[in-house]
């Protein structure tokens, strides 16, 4: 049994900001687990456009505004005001003073602004196309500074420990539910270890990889989602899924993200035979409009018309020296299966990209769990909404890992001494007479029917017979999945295939429940009503 004061499972933007903001105080004890083998593994890795913060020419009110109308009438006004009042001060301290993350400059050497879809102003910060990349570089370096705080490489997060459900006491039975840490899997060892915390912090990341097409990595399969379901937390708006409209459609490359930035700078959407489409979806965007009307909009040219993928071209719009400085990652990684996208344009496809609801938190990032906290796109703080717009998720996961900071720090400071259940109070986890092993083909072959019930059923276009069918097919393969685990010792793929289907379910349920089309969750079936965006 290991203990500590604040247990963070997660070491992306959300999880790393909040272990550093804690470690200010260097009395205070944290771990930071990530099932990674390198803590810059995660989804914020893979972000390329950049993070919002507030240009030259611009306002909290234009910034608020912006959230809101992209979150087609679902954002929280509080939440989005919390994140544009507060979100540069933190990006200042957090990511340019304390991570020195080498943002973008211009000539002057100001920080240079981009701008993405549905921005009314330039207020991206950005690293080239590697934002991401940058951050979560400057980040850990920031954390292996901080002698109070441990990151467990190789950790998976097997189950919340939670009272009174981990409880050897009949008694706790009348109590709330508590967290009081989670059972861990040592990857390497092969072994499970409690640990034990006052505060636990969800920092997970998102669920993308339940869907066949998706940009994200592949632990991103909604582990932190499935921990706080089985504990009985409170999840809204699971049917919010944001598809991004491009992502690289070329051998060898599928799912590569081709930021929402080249549309930003100037790139048109195509037909393969180059006929410009956007204008009859979105007149007012064209190119520029939300994300969850652009995906729609490919997707609808890709049904009707028999296209496997439709072309973004950069190459007509911006010059080639400027286009290979802009975006040097993407022009790499299309250079390498064969498409300059200087001379040429670049076939994309839509892909699931990121889950707008979540476990339900305050403005602190308190789930209904006392003692448990979740940050970033884990969580649903109202943000979103029903569509999320370009380059707030990582300002989310700054702001809200930054609340969920201080929120815990001043909690600690006024009950110093906290009681934590001892090693008599929680059970040891019991493998004993699991003689199976994981068999990774019986794994795989489970995981691709649930990423292909999830694609074609809760995709993009949804409707009843689709939802339902869904529901059914992985009712059975959840019971089928839950008798396995049962049965079989822990690997890190059995615990990622059981929290899939959890969270499948849990997606497919409340698409079905929501019958009214709104932002990303698009119901071929529904009545148009305020705040629809239907092509």
């Amino acid at each position: 049994m290991i203990q500590t004061e604040v247990l963070i499972i997660g070491c992306g933007i959300a999880g790393a900001t909040t272990a550093l903001r804690l470690a200010r105080n260097p009395q205070r004890r944290i771990v930071v687990l990530t099932r990674a083998h390198d803590p810059i593994e995660s989804n914020t890795r893979y972000a390329q456009g950049g993070i919002v913060s507030r240009g030259p020419d611009d306002t909290a009110d234009l910034c608020v505004a912006d959230i809101l109308a992209a979150g087609a009438g679902a954002s929280s006004p509080r939440a989005a005001r919390i994140l544009a009042e507060e979100g540069p001060t933190v990006v200042r301290e957090v990511l340019i003073e304390t991570a020195n993350v080498p943002f973008d400059r211009d000539a002057n050497g100001d920080l240079a602004w981009g701008k993405e879809a549905a921005h009314s102003r330039r207020r991206i910060l950005h690293v080239g196309d590697g934002t991401g990349q940058a951050i979560m570089q400057g980040l850990v370096a920031a954390l292996r500074r901080c002698p109070n705080v441990t990151i467990l490489p190789h950790s998976t997060a097997v189950d919340l420990l939670t009272f009174p459900h981990h409880s050897r006491n009949p008694l706790d039975a009348y109590r709330p539910i508590t967290c009081y840490g989670a059972y861990v899997f040592d990857r390497e060892e092969r072994t499970v270890h409690r640990y034990i915390a006052a505060a636990t912090v969800l920092a997970t990341g998102g669920l993308g990889r339940i869907y066949r097409n998706t940009t994200n990595p592949p632990g991103a399969r909604g582990d932190g989602l499935a921990l706080a379901h089985r504990a009985g937390a409170r999840i809204i708006n699971a049917e919010y899924i944001q598809f991004h409209p491009t992502a690289l459609a070329a051998p060898g490359a599928e799912g590569f993200l081709i930021s929402e930035a080249v549309r930003g700078e100037g790139g048109v959407l195509l037909s393969p035979d180059g006929r410009p489409f956007m204008a009859k979806y979105s007149p007012d965007w064209k190119d520029l409009a939300p994300r969850d009307v652009v995906a729609r909009a490919i997707h609808h040219e890709m049904e009707t018309h028999g296209y496997s993928h439709v072309l973004l071209d950069i190459a007509s719009h911006m010059p080639a020296a400027e286009i290979q400085s802009r975006f040097p990652n993407i022009y790499a990684k299309c250079l390498g299966v064969g498409i300059d996208i200087t001379r040429e344009p670049i076939p994309v496809v839509p892909a699931a990209h990121y889950s707008c609801g979540g476990v339900w938190v305050d403005e602190w990032g308190r789930t209904t769990i006392a003692n448990l906290y979740a940050v970033g796109e884990v969580s649903c703080t109202g943000l979103h909404g029903a569509n999320r717009l370009a380059s707030t998720s990582l300002l989310e996961g700054l702001v809200w890992g930054n609340r969920a900071a201080q929120h815990i720090e001043a909690w600690l400071n006024a009950e110093p001494g906290l009681k934590l259940p001892g090693r008599d109070q929680t059970p040891p986890w019991d493998e004993s007479g699991l003689i199976a092993e994981a068999d990774p083909a019986l794994i795989q072959g489970d995981m691709q029917v649930i990423q292909n019930i999830m694609w074609h059923y809760v995709g993009l276009v949804r409707s009843a017979d689709r939802l339902s069918r869904a529901i059914r097919e992985l009712r059975h393969l959840w019971n089928e999945i839950e008798t396995f685990y049962r049965m079989t010792k822990l690997s890190d793929g059995l615990i990622g295939l059981r929290n899939a289907v959890e969270v499948a379910l849990i997606i497919a349920q409340a698409a079905r429940h929501n019958r009214q089309s709104r932002g990303c969750h698009y119901r071929s079936d529904s009545v148009s009503l305020e705040g629809d965006r239907l092509l």
